[in-house]
């Protein structure tokens, strides 16, 4: 069998966070949820029930959060994120934090690449499919880049790489 599974690139704090999300939803809320059915059942006619309804409803969304994380962590890449002992790294890549000047709004903003899984942006964490990340990896400080895949392109200037 050819190995065509798309493996799903992700940080070591962002698989510890998938694990402990997993357990939370096996050990705590699928049991809860399973005690709110039969509670529910309990009440009698299923057909006008609220609360079976609800429990119904939140028994798919955890079913369905399970087997995703359940698909990620059966196939994941962890993504690198060693510390070089300079501080000056190379060139980015996923896994690097990076400091860059926006030439559009005179503004400096530091973003850590990571997989499309762990992606954050309010967390300052973009994902690797991105228009600015595609547009900074493999580049160097100094190197002033122009970020498509966007409605109005616009220049960044990377000014820091820590790896």
């Amino acid at each position: 069998m050819a190995n065509n599974i798309k493996k799903h690139q992700i940080t070591q704090e962002g698989l510890d966070n998938l694990n402990k999300e997993y357990r939370e939803l096996i050990e705590v809320k699928r049991p809860a949820n399973t005690k709110a059915l039969q509670e529910a059942r309990e009440q009698g006619d299923l057909s006008e029930n609220a609360d079976y309804d609800a429990a119904k409803t939140e028994q798919a969304e955890i079913e369905k959060r399970i087997a995703e994380i359940k698909n990620i962590l059966d196939h994941y890449e962890i993504i690198s994120n060693v510390k070089t002992s300079s501080s000056k790294a190379t060139i980015v890549k996923i896994g690097s934090k990076v400091t860059i000047f926006d030439h559009s709004d005179s503004e400096k903003y530091t973003y850590e690449i990571v997989g499309e899984i762990e992606a954050d942006p309010v967390q300052g964490k973009i994902s690797n499919k991105s228009p600015l990340a595609k547009a900074i990896i493999g580049k160097v400080v100094g190197d002033d880049v122009e970020v498509h895949g966007i409605e109005n392109p616009y220049r960044v200037k990377i000014e820091k790489i820590e790896n």
